[in-house]
């Protein structure tokens, strides 16, 4: 970007903040991100001004929260 903010890489994760979500950075199409949530689904976009990196403790809090719904899912 031109404007000196980082452009996360394939594989980073990231919230967006626009949409209160964690997803998976899976490409770049045109001027936006493809996310997949970390736990699968459906991609969205996300505006890169909108988007910022996780860090480990929020990851794994993500991670935690998306295996307990897929067990419940099970039950």
């Amino acid at each position: 970007m031109t404007d000196g903010r980082h452009v996360p890489a394939v594989g980073d994760t990231v919230r967006d903040t626009a949409l209160d979500r964690i997803g998976v950075v899976m490409g770049h199409e045109g001027p936006h991100l493809r996310l997949c949530p970390i736990n699968g689904g459906r991609y969205w976009d996300a505006d890169p001004a909108a988007v910022r990196p996780v860090g480990p403790d929020e990851f794994l809090l993500a991670r935690l929260r998306a295996v307990n719904t897929r067990s419940r899912q099970r039950l």
